[in-house]
């Protein structure tokens, strides 16, 4: 949805239940026009979306958003001054769920950690 779009994944490590990448946010993207003319900001909905879409990457299937047990923003993504972010998932199969935790960040900049629970879709 977001991929190839929003942003590019230029970098993937995966192992068992944990995966890490690099992406590349474009800045030319229409969504900055209007979150914020002048200065962009990556919304949130948009990183939530991402963690999805790489933690369905890294299950080679579908999922659906159950709960958000905890979501914080900690610093904006300015995706002129932060092109690259890393974004780390780890997931753990529970009782027919998957728990899992996310965080985005930039060397020792984070700008959102998420905990919560996905079903497959």
């Amino acid at each position: 949805m977001l991929a190839g779009k929003l942003y590019t994944l230029e970098q993937e490590q995966s192992a068992g239940e944990t995966g890490t990448y690099q992406v590349l946010w474009n800045a030319a993207h229409p969504v900055f026009e209007g979150h914020f003319p002048g200065r962009p900001v990556v919304p949130g909905v948009c990183m939530m979306q991402t963690i999805q879409e790489l933690l369905e990457r890294l299950l080679q299937k579908k999922v659906l958003l159950k709960k958000a047990s905890q979501m914080k923003f900690l610093n904006m993504i300015d995706p002129t001054a932060n092109p690259k972010v890393e974004i780390g998932v780890q997931y753990k199969l529970q009782d027919g769920e998957i728990k899992v935790t996310a965080s985005l960040k930039y060397e020792a900049l984070t700008f959102m950690k998420f905990q919560g629970t996905f079903v497959e879709a």
